[in-house]
């Protein structure tokens, strides 16, 4: 005799594959889908706080942002269960070229706090160049690798 358990977890089993099967072919979800459900997320918790502010005199602003949280989920389960993979590709491409400065800023200054953990960054008074120095080393003198300048500095 089966198990309550094995029969439980064959159909979880089943459920999954039939999802995987159902997912082939489709293009899930990617950077412009993440980015979309951060918006709606706060969409739908700015509806919640502005309840009873009333826009124009005929809509309340929680209604407006309530209604654009909900056509941007409907938008991203469009994309997300979309066959034409080659046209979503292009829309996160597009998404990617549009934002890669700003993800470029994040990117260097979460680098930067990590790094200032354990190293202190001077600059070179001859060239300008970044210098890392690791932390805790005392006073030490510091040679520019581009131009071979020293100077003393603490660590």
């Amino acid at each position: 005799m089966i198990s309550i358990i094995e029969q439980i977890s064959k159909k979880e089993k089943s459920m999954r594959d039939k999802f995987n099967q159902f997912m082939q072919g489709r293009y899930g979800n990617d950077d412009l889908n993440r980015f979309l459900m951060k918006i709606i997320l706060a969409a739908f918790v700015l509806s919640l706080f502005t309840g009873r502010i009333v826009f124009g005199g005929v809509v309340s602003l929680s209604r407006i942002f309530y209604w654009i949280a909900l056509a941007l989920l409907i938008y991203c389960y469009i994309r997300m269960f979309s066959r034409n993979i080659y046209k979503r590709a292009e829309e996160n491409r597009w998404f990617l070229n549009k934002t890669s400065n700003m993800r470029g800023l994040w990117s260097n200054r979460k680098y930067k706090a990590q790094q200032m953990k354990n190293y202190h960054i001077y600059k070179c008074p001859g060239c300008g160049q970044k210098i890392r120095i690791p932390r805790g080393k005392g006073k030490i003198e510091v040679r520019c690798p581009k131009c071979r300048t020293t100077f003393v500095k603490r660590s």
